[in-house]
Order: C-alpha cells, then sequence, then structure tokens
C-alpha cells in the first residue's frame, strides 16, 4: 500500500494539501514502512488546482494532511483514497501511528471555514 503525506518542506506535515507540491510517498506493508521516497508535483497539478489525481500521487490509498476542505475529502473518498487530517508533524511518525490505528485525527475544514472558496466557486492555486 501507498500512503502520501503532504510535505512542503520535506520535513514536517503541510497544513494545507491542496497547495501543497511536496508530498513524501510511502511504501508500507504490514505496519512498517518499506521505503519513502519525496515527490515533486507542479503549480498546475495540485490539488486544489488540477482535474486529475497528478501522476505521481496516482496509486496512493491514503493521503495525510495537516489540514483539507471536505471538498477534496470527498474527491479523494472518490477515487479510494482515504483523506487523513492530523495535528502530528512527523510524517513516519503519522503513517507509523496510521498504520498502527493510533493515529489522532481531526475533521475536515468547513469550506466557509477554510480559506478556499466554496466548492461551487472556480479559484486558482494562488488565492489567499
Amino acid at each position: 500500500m501507498k500512503v502520501a503525506v503532504s510535505s512542503q518542506n520535506n520535513i514536517t506535515i503541510t497544513p494545507h494539501a491542496g497547495r501543497c507540491r511536496r508530498f513524501w510517498i510511502y511504501e508500507v506493508d504490514d505496519r512498517r514502512i518499506i521505503d519513502g521516497s519525496i515527490v515533486e508535483i507542479a503549480v498546475a497539478e495540485t490539488l486544489h488546482a488540477a482535474i486529475a489525481m497528478p501522476a505521481a500521487l496516482q496509486g496512493i490509498s491514503v493521503l495525510i494532511s495537516g489540514s483539507m476542505g471536505r471538498g477534496l475529502v470527498d474527491r479523494l473518498a472518490g477515487l479510494g483514497i482515504r483523506g487523513v487530517i492530523t495535528r502530528e508533524i512527523d510524517p513516519e511518525r503519522a503513517v507509523l501511528a496510521f498504520l498502527n490505528g493510533t493515529l489522532a485525527t481531526l475533521e475536515p475544514l468547513d469550506e466557509i471555514a477554510s480559506t478556499c472558496a466554496p466548492r461551487n466557486t472556480i479559484h486558482t492555486p494562488d488565492h489567499a
């Protein structure tokens, strides 16, 4: 199974999955990490901007991030990907805790409460 973790700085978990361009991709098996590597996607491929899943993230089963809106969680679910939100900042610790069923998780942000426009509004990845 592959688990992606948003990590714009390659060190900690990024709090906005939709704007993130760098992700740790962990290959996991039987509650352990087998391998991990960083992938980078173009601005146009960010989950906030892209219509399709970026090639670098295809094949993931889980996306762990510091935050994401309900729209993204629903979109991921439609692709068979579980969106997981946590306050944990260490990517490997988050993956291991997720695999062991001990990762503390949060609910998705409401569209209105997030910095993103409502789901039916067209917006770009450089919005404030």
